[in-house]
């Protein structure tokens, strides 16, 4: 009996152990919600219509993926998965907005540690762009709130005429 004890609990055991790492790399929501305004935009650079493409590799350690764009002053550095080199780079320099060169092309706040939604701050709009072309051949798909009320008025107006 005392053996069914003890083996009984140790499931409950690992099963919280997972569920602690789970929660330290968030992976219980699924969903993170960019921001929509970031104040530390000021430092980004001033040409960011050229960039380095979406497949250079990490300045520091020649690492060919999982690579960030800073965007004050456009070195490519690998992530915190692999050798940490961007968030290296924000400790040194201070630049705190980059953008991940992965599949969705999300940019990163070190300061306001958290996604910023480019395709609502006007600043990162052409940068996402110019990424998104390079990186795919073709513009983005944006998402805009007048494209959108344009299409449920003309609905609207459809289903009013027939």
């Amino acid at each position: 009996m005392a053996n069914q004890g003890t083996s009984s609990s140790t499931p409950l055991e690992i099963y919280v152990e997972e569920e602690d790492d789970s929660l330290m790399f968030g992976a219980e929501s699924g969903w993170v919600e960019a921001r929509t305004s970031c104040d530390h935009l000021a430092s980004l650079s001033s040409d960011l219509a050229h960039i380095p493409t979406p497949d250079t590799p990490c300045n520091r350690c020649d690492h060919p993926s999982e690579n960030w764009l800073c965007l004050s002053c456009k070195d490519v550095l690998c992530s915190r998965f692999v050798n940490k080199h961007m968030l290296q780079h924000f400790h040194q320099t201070n630049h705190s907005v980059a953008l991940s060169y992965s599949s969705d092309l999300s940019i990163w706040c070190f300061i306001c540690d958290a996604y910023l939604d480019a395709q609502v701050i006007s600043q990162l709009r052409p940068v996402y762009e110019t990424t998104y072309i390079l990186k795919f051949g073709e513009a983005p798909p944006f998402r805009t709130a007048e494209l959108t009320k344009v299409k449920d008025d003309q609905a609207g107006a459809k289903s009013i005429d027939s």
